[in-house]
């Protein structure tokens, strides 16, 4: 999906657009999904594709929406991110390149795949199943 800059700032809002398209961050336990616990789909605000499910959601105590595997793999991408001075992995979306968060590893959860990944609430919607 190749969209220029312009039409995503027609497409989403100043806030919106300063998290997908520029890797920008929203504050911890501010975002709307942070402690969502409704059984549903979470999608790609930008582009509606599926992300992630609720049976992978966790809370993980640190203010962002947690899951520990995305809903199909085909569905994020990855890059390394050393933006802050550490070595980080960034989560887009396999669909459009929009910015999610970030996937880390090895924190101890005790999750299915002991990965957290760590995604701002603007980068999705949220379908309730049932809704």
């Amino acid at each position: 999906m190749q969209i220029s800059d312009e039409e995503w700032q027609k497409r989403l809002s100043p806030e919106e657009f300063q998290v997908l398209r520029q890797a920008g961050t929203e504050r911890p336990f501010t975002g709307e999904y942070w402690d969502n616990e409704h059984a549903g789909t979470y999608r790609c605000r930008a582009c509606g594709a599926v992300l992630f499910t609720s049976e992978t959601k966790f809370d993980a105590r640190c203010g962002w929406p947690s899951f520990y595997q995305p809903a199909d793999d085909a569905n994020v991408t990855y890059l390394k991110d050393t933006s802050l001075g550490m070595e980080r992995v960034e989560v887009r979306c396999g669909s459009c390149d929009s910015h999610l968060g970030h996937v880390f590893s090895g924190e101890g959860f005790g999750t299915p795949t002991d990965q957290r990944y760590c995604i701002n609430s603007i980068s999705m919607t949220f379908d309730e199943d049932g809704a």
